[in-house]
């Protein structure tokens, strides 16, 4: 009962920390498109366009944490995932100092 409890616990973070990561750009390209597009409107209108443009961020979100859930569950993604990610990492540094 605890593995469990530590692996769903595990794989929370794992999720957490790659919707969080993703979240960065897409938010950042968001921001870039949206902004400037609402610049007029946020002058005559802010309340209305503050929350129209918080609803897209949210609607966004949700979009990418479900899809990213998705994924995950697809998957059976856990902290398999990392360690994979860290001996590619382990990999690649070895294979430059061969050939540096």
């Amino acid at each position: 009962m605890m593995s469990t409890k530590m692996n769903w616990n595990k794989n929370g973070l794992v999720e957490a920390a790659i919707n969080s990561v993703g979240g960065y750009p897409i938010g950042f390209i968001m921001g870039l498109v949206i902004l400037p597009l609402s610049i007029g409107w946020i002058q005559k209108d802010p309340i209305t366009a503050n929350l129209t443009i918080t609803m897209i961020y949210v609607g966004v979100s949700f979009v990418r944490t479900y899809l990213i859930r998705k994924i995950f569950l697809k998957y059976n993604i856990d902290d398999n995932f990392l360690r994979l990610g860290l001996s590619a990492i382990k990999k690649l540094r070895s294979s430059k100092m061969i050939y540096d």
